[in-house]
């Protein structure tokens, strides 16, 4: 059956408009809950909720992977409206401009309440900024030992300029590339190969590279990372307009659902030490979670197609909010947290109030940022708004 999206004459995705909505607002949630478990975050709460760890092991092996295979479906319709030139201007407006902006601005607060909580740091913010932020290398080592300036988070935002930058390089030489490869790629993962051979490529990744170059999202060196960021952000790309693929991810749905939770629970029962460690069981647990990453996407990306099918003023407006949301989404739940330490709230009260706290700066935020013309691309928005270039479009000459 042929769903709403799908018949419209324009290449406007709903399904996968909520996807990357609803991707980001898990980063934030996520983000929320570093304070509370035993894994490295720029500050920590003074409770432990272990609890919480396999929720956030459920989330973390596809929740960025499906960022940028969304993403790179998104290049793909921008290609198609737009010149190679034309769209490395707009990628570079819209990616790079809000980058400088926010390590400038936005995330120096969260290095410096990490060196504040981790050793005391004395002096005031505009001391640390001052002194300290731009030093260009190595500060307050050997902990945390924090490379300033630094972009934290926007990290995403880094590598898929990169990303994007390195595509729109192939395709110059190559114009034909995007076409071509895409129904090569196609017509190889029909059927059942569309759930296997993506997942047999995650696990090679995570049992190569991921044990000789673990993660750092510092851009140089992090192969495993670019190895299954670029892997999504291709696929993405390639199989953006192959429309016989997306009906097969959501005909697959549940087979990959299944898949997916055994893939899972393998992971967890191995992670669990309810095994003898061996080589073995190492190899298990690792193909299980690159498996388990691929498998889960394909999950998400199926039963979005079947259940995402209309458009709402929800969607406009968030699609929009969301870029805003992610950039100031992490310093507001540091400097909130932060403000917490010593309160003696409970675990339940203080998240609340972390959550509660962030959701609304990110909507403050977003609210006087859309406003005022100039502050609009420091946050990735364009410089005029769709709404009112499209009336500009309609008036007479």
């Amino acid at each position: 059956m042929t769903t709403p999206q799908q018949s419209q004459s324009s290449e406007r995705r709903i399904d996968l408009d909520w996807v990357r909505i609803l991707a980001f607002a898990l980063l934030i949630f996520y983000h929320v809950g570093m304070l509370y478990v035993s894994w490295g975050f720029h500050i920590k709460s003074a409770h432990r909720l272990t609890w919480l760890e396999p929720v956030m092991l459920f989330l973390n092996p596809w929740r960025l992977s499906l960022l940028f295979l969304v993403s790179g479906v998104a290049t793909r319709f921008m290609l198609g409206k737009s010149s190679l030139a034309s769209l490395a201007g707009a990628r570079s407006t819209r990616l790079l401009i809000p980058l400088i902006f926010g390590m400038l601005v936005i995330v120096p607060p969260q290095a410096y309440l990490q060196i504040v909580e981790s050793l005391g740091y004395p002096a005031g913010f505009f001391d640390f900024y001052a002194r300290h932020y731009f030093a260009f290398g190595a500060q307050f080592c050997p902990k945390p030992c924090i490379v300033l300036p630094t972009w934290n988070h926007l990290w995403f935002v880094v590598y898929l300029w990169v990303y994007t930058m390195a595509l729109i390089g192939v395709l110059a030489l190559w114009p034909a590339g995007a076409d071509w490869l895409g129904r090569k790629l196609a017509r190889a993962l029909t059927g059942p190969w569309l759930l296997i051979a993506p997942c047999l490529l995650y696990a090679a990744w995570r049992l190569v590279l991921f044990p000789a170059f673990p993660s750092t999202h510092a851009l140089f060196g992090d192969w495993y990372n670019h190895a299954d960021h670029a892997t999504a952000f291709l696929i993405g790309f390639l199989l953006a307009k192959q429309e016989g693929i997306w009906r097969e991810l959501e005909r697959l749905r549940w087979a990959a659902l299944l898949a997916a939770g055994a893939c899972f629970a393998g992971f967890i029962l191995v992670r669990a030490g309810l095994f003898a460690p061996s080589p073995m069981l190492k190899w298990f647990a690792a193909s299980a979670y690159g498996c388990y990453q691929w498998l889960a996407i394909a999950v998400v990306l199926g039963f979005a197609r079947r259940t995402f099918t209309a458009d709402s003023p929800a969607r406009r407006y968030l699609t929009d909010a969301i870029f805003p949301y992610y950039i100031v989404h992490q310093t507001g739940i540091i400097v909130i947290a932060h403000q917490l330490h010593g309160s003696g709230l409970s675990a339940g009260i203080e998240a609340s109030i972390v959550i509660a706290g962030t959701a609304l700066t990110c909507v403050a935020t977003y609210e006087i940022v859309r406003r005022v013309a100039w502050l609009r691309p420091l946050f990735g928005l364009r410089a005029v708004p769709r709404s009112v270039a499209r009336m500009e479009q309609h008036q007479p000459a």
